[in-house]
Parts: C-alpha cells; sequence; structure tokens
C-alpha cells in the first residue's frame, strides 16, 4: 500500500485523538502511542481500519526508538510523525499553590525529552521518505506566565523546533509547530475552565492543514487561539 503513515504520541486522547481522527478520514493509516494500553487500545477501536497501537513512554528513549523501528517493519514507510504527547502540572516558584516539586520532573521528561527523544528517533527515518515532523507546542511558549514551569518547557519546545529545522536544511524533511491557546482538554486547569477555548478539532484541522501542503512548502509555525483569550493566559 501507498497509503501515507502518521505515528502520532498522546495518540488516545485530547489532540492526538482528535488528529488520528482526521487523519484516518484523509487516508492515513496510523500509528498512535499513549503511556496506559487500555486507553490506547479501547480507542483503536473506534476507527473503521486497523490501526497499529504501540504502548510508550516518550520520555524512555529506548521505548520510543523501539516504537519507530516498529511502526516502519509493520508499514514499510513512515511519512509523518506528530510529537504530541505532553503533560502539565500547576506551578508556584514563591509556594503559593501549585503541585508538589516532586511532581515537576515528569512533566519537564514528558515535554521537553519526549519530542526531542521522538525527533532523534524517527528523523533518520522520515529522511529517507522526505516526511515530516510536527511538534505540539503552545501560546504560553510564546510569552509570559507566571510562576509557570509548564510555559517554559513549551519554549523549549518552539526553540527545538527551529534547531531541528536548522539541521534538516537539505533533506527534504519539513518541520512544523503547532501552538495552540488553551484547548479544552483534560488538562485545563480548573481555574480556566470557564474561559475561552478551542476544540481539539480545531488544532487537529491545523495539523492536517500542514501535512496536506505541497513537499515544497514548509509551514514553519501555526499559532491558533479561541476568539477573545486574555494574550497573557
Amino acid at each position: 500500500m501507498t497509503d501515507p503513515v502518521l505515528l502520532i504520541t498522546g495518540g488516545s486522547s485530547g489532540l492526538g485523538a482528535a488528529t488520528a481522527r482526521m487523519a484516518a478520514r484523509a487516508g492515513y493509516r496510523l500509528v498512535l502511542t499513549a503511556r496506559h494500553a487500555d486507553r490506547l487500545t479501547a480507542f483503536a477501536g473506534s476507527f473503521d481500519t486497523p490501526v497499529l497501537t504501540l504502548p510508550c513512554d516518550v520520555g524512555d528513549w529506548q521505548q520510543i526508538s523501539g516504537v519507530v523501528e516498529q511502526a516502519e517493519a509493520h508499514f514499510g514507510r513512515l511519512d509523518a510523525v506528530f510529537a504530541n504527547a505532553g503533560s502539565s502540572v500547576g506551578t508556584s516558584f514563591l509556594g503559593r499553590g501549585g503541585d508538589d516539586p516532586e511532581l515537576w520532573r515528569d512533566m519537564v521528561v514528558t515535554n521537553v525529552c519526549g519530542p526531542a527523544y521522538t525527533a532523534r528517533a524517527a528523523l533518520p527515518v522520515l529522511t529517507r521518505f522526505q516526511g515530516h515532523l510536527v511538534l505540539t507546542g503552545s501560546a504560553s511558549g510564546r510569552g509570559v506566565r507566571p510562576g509557570s514551569l509548564y510555559s517554559a518547557t513549551k519554549w523549549a519546545v518552539s526553540g527545538m523546533a527551529q534547531a531541528i529545522r536548522a539541521e534538516c536544511v537539505g533533506t527534504g524533511v519539513r518541520v512544523t509547530i503547532i501552538q495552540p491557546g488553551l484547548t479544552d482538554t483534560d488538562a485545563i486547569p480548573s481555574d480556566r475552565r470557564d474561559d475561552p477555548k478551542l476544540a481539539p478539532d480545531d488544532v487537529a484541522r491545523a495539523v492536517l492543514y500542514a501535512l496536506a501542503q505541497p513537499s515544497t512548502v514548509d509551514v514553519n509555525e501555526i499559532v491558533i487561539r479561541p476568539v477573545g483569550q486574555d494574550p497573557y493566559k
């Protein structure tokens, strides 16, 4: 088969799940990863076509590199990777609320090492197929968020996307970072549930837009916010 293959990390819920559904309708064959195998299997069962599911913690190099190897072995190709897996905890450097600092490490590893490991594992394969790497950043990675370590991790992803794109010059690989504003997922902080927000499908359309461009067009970044979102949130 020549239908393109898309690997999505964090593919069982939120932005990953919305993108998977939309990509399947667009003709992509799918490889989905997530930490929780039961949730991943249940979600894959909602598709009419076979989906390769591979439980994975993207913060573990051996696991994510193994996923890429299995994806190419299974389908014989890999055309696009959506490095989407992420996590969020509340933080305060003054100690005025937020989660215990012991919980911060997992977020940093998932949000920074996760896309870095995913890129390192996938790019040698994507280079062979002149593929496309898409990363999930955040509008919070473009401005100051008081006390937010999450925002700092997304600043890191913004810089990472630029570094990857610079290294990929001449390979034919395209690199896109999607930077959504507040989106209606399980990760919304309780104090922002009434704020304007995007639907996961809004972000998925941005991903598919970037993927659908001709091979000569590299959409570097897409910033998408809900109408009315406070620029400092």
